[in-house]
């Protein structure tokens, strides 16, 4: 039976995996590609996280009280989904306008850029 501990292991062998993307490439689509990873792991732990617990206390939230339902950990794993979309779209036009103006997406040229 696949219990919580094996989805925890699979979320932090896909952080330690978008650890070592992000550190070891210079291509800037491999870095955001590492960034989805580890955004992804987190995903993974909010999922299995509540449906594997129990607890579903009222939380305090920006001063109201929410509840945390059974499917909280999901409804938090989609708002990062859309997160991670808006961010990779926003990403990636800078990459292109990077690209126009240098004809390249390695990040260790960055550092010629105004402003």
């Amino acid at each position: 039976m696949i219990g919580l501990p094996h989805y925890l292991v699979l979320a932090a062998f896909m952080f330690a995996t978008g650890v070592f993307v992000m550190s070891t490439k210079r291509n800037a689509v491999g870095i955001l590609i590492g960034v989805e990873l580890i955004l992804n792991a987190a995903n993974v732990n909010l999922v299995a996280s509540s449906v594997y617990t129990d607890f579903h206390a009222p939380v305090r939230v920006l001063g109201a009280l929410a509840s945390g339902g059974p499917m909280s950990g999901q409804v938090t794993a989609m708002f990062v989904i859309v997160l991670a979309a808006a961010e990779a779209a926003i990403a990636i036009a800078i990459f292109m306008n990077f690209y126009n103006n240098r004809n390249t997406i390695d990040v260790d040229r960055a550092d010629q850029l105004k402003g």
